[in-house]
């Protein structure tokens, strides 16, 4: 579930521009971006195993209550944000699908998030397997589409070799490190781990973070390869034939790839972003859940905070703002929520009267510190880009 955050409708954005402009150039940057968000998502899973908390709740036991209210505050602003983007995502999936109207089809949109949701009340099991049922399907879109563009192997290695074309590519490879991590994610695996299996011994919850640790690079490497592939094919089809302006534009994307691969390559595409900005949008949710009865003792309906959520994105298409824009916009609000999950989460995971025998080593605490300082400046630079 914590792996979908990585494979959002955003990423979709991002990794198609990426291809589209430079080709196989940034397949390494991509590489490097989900290594890093495997150290993060495994030292939040840590925090919840190793205390029985989550990210949220400790920093309400080891803050003061006004600075609590305060993570409360940015943090939900942040779960707007991210539903935005899935929201939209997952409107467009079915403008390209259907040719519905956005504005139609985000009301459709919610009313299959809202029955998504409500798999919860049959059993955790139940929704986590409609999320992996969602992962299935981008998973195979994607390899489908890969094997209808028939990517030359040379060329797709040769981008695993680090490097950049000009201040252009630079600044592209910025935007898909910094935007790697989410924050509503880190606060969601510490919750999703805090009480799945519980450790008596030190010994038990050692052994249970080794498991998670395994589960943890089994569905963040899904995540990578994914992100791969769509720059492999928007290299493969639109960098090697002049269309470097595609990756802008969704539904031009998903247009254009029906035009030059033909067999429905469209639909694929369409099926996969639909699959994304729903399943994103219902651990979005999740998320917001944990956030509010984590720093404030306060708990709402599921469905309630699903509506308030979803407002904005209503707005933003109910008032013909472009979605393509409206997506970009919404990552940037999210930069800003970025420092205040990893700080906290690296500064817990150090501590070891908190986190017992699974406190971070020496040099996970140093590489964990420079991913740390690279998200957060990395999405500063973006957000000084972006606004100025």
């Amino acid at each position: 579930m914590a792996s979908v955050a990585y494979v959002d409708p955003g990423n979709f954005a991002t990794n198609m521009a990426g291809g589209a402009q430079f080709g196989y150039l940034l397949l390494w940057v991509i590489l490097t971006a989900n290594l890093m968000g495997m150290v993060i998502q495994s030292m939040s899973a840590k925090l919840g195993i190793a205390t029985g908390m989550n990210l949220p709740e400790v920093c309400r036991e080891r803050f003061p209550r006004t600075a609590s209210f305060l993570l409360w505050i940015q943090a939900e602003l942040i779960a707007m944000a991210t539903d935005l983007a899935e929201f939209i995502g997952a409107a467009i999936g079915l403008n390209i699908l259907f040719g519905i109207p956005l504005f139609p089809a985000a009301l459709i949109t919610s009313a299959a998030a809202f029955a998504i949701l409500a798999l919860q009340a049959r059993g955790f099991r139940r929704l986590e397997a409609v999320i992996a049922a969602f992962i299935g399907v981008i998973v195979v879109a994607f390899a489908a589409q890969v094997f209808l563009a028939d990517p030359n192997r040379s060329d797709v290695m040769q981008g695993f070799v680090p490097g950049f074309e000009g201040s252009e590519s630079v600044l592209l490879a910025v935007g898909i490190l910094g935007a790697t991590v989410m924050p509503h994610v880190i606060y969601l695996h510490s919750a999703l781990t805090q009480h799945r299996v519980v450790g008596a011994t030190e010994e038990e919850k050692r052994r249970i973070f080794r498991f998670e640790l395994v589960d943890v690079v089994i569905a963040m490497g899904i995540a990578g390869i994914v992100n791969m592939s769509m720059l492999v094919i928007a290299a493969a089809v639109f960098h090697e034939n002049g269309l470097t302006d595609v990756g802008d534009d969704l539904v031009l994307v998903a247009d254009q790839l029906g035009t030059h691969l033909g067999s429905h390559a469209d639909v694929l595409f369409g099926v996969a972003l639909l699959a994304s900005g729903l399943s994103s949008s219902s651990v979005g949710t999740l998320a917001g859940q944990v956030v509010m009865q984590g720093f404030i003792r306060r708990r709402i309906p599921l469905f309630l905070r699903r509506a308030i959520t979803m407002a904005p994105a209503l707005l933003v298409i109910a008032i013909g703002i472009d979605a393509s824009r409206a997506l970009v916009l919404s990552q940037v609000v999210l930069s800003f929520g970025i420092p205040f999950a990893l700080v906290p989460l690296l500064w817990f995971c150090r501590d070891r009267s908190l986190m017992g025998t699974l406190v971070n080593r020496r040099s996970t605490t140093v590489l964990a510190s420079a991913i740390t300082a690279l998200i957060v400046g990395l999405n500063a630079f973006l957000l000084q880009q972006t606004l100025l």
